[in-house]
């Protein structure tokens, strides 16, 4: 089976994460600049079997798209054209910073680390990615 690779997209920093080849354990990948996002995935996507991309889906607690969520389709429309043959899923995202945060309050993260956009945004990443393989196995 190929692996299913999950995206925390951010306007400055996305976190990544990817899944294993089972599909069923999500693992954090790492957190790049958005503007090296294309570079870093023409060169992941050759070098890993990815069949798709969950990338999570901003909403506010009333259901609402966030302003983000125009880059985010900036960006989907760029990867479909790019690479017609990768799936691309959305999953809500709500609540996955304040997860992530208290994650690293519970790992032990000190203050200092905490305020690092990319350790946020990867935990974020490996939580929606997670999240995604829970409900897809849950439904097999």
């Amino acid at each position: 089976m190929k692996k299913i690779l999950g995206i925390d997209y951010g306007k400055m920093i996305t976190g990544l994460s990817i899944s294993d080849t089972s599909q069923v354990f999500s693992f954090g990948l790492k957190s790049i600049p958005t503007n090296k996002l294309m570079d870093f995935l023409d060169i992941f996507i050759v070098t890993e079997q990815i069949e798709k991309i969950v990338i999570g889906l901003p909403k506010t607690l009333k259901n609402k798209n966030f302003l983000i969520e125009k880059y985010i389709q900036k960006f989907i429309f760029k990867f479909h054209r790019k690479y017609p043959k990768i799936l691309i899923d959305r999953l809500d995202e709500r609540f996955t910073s304040k997860i992530s945060f208290y994650t690293m309050i519970e790992l032990g993260i000190k203050k200092k680390k905490r305020r690092k956009k990319n350790i946020l945004n990867q935990i974020s990443a490996t939580l929606i990615l997670q999240s995604y393989l829970a409900k897809k196995n849950k439904k097999n």
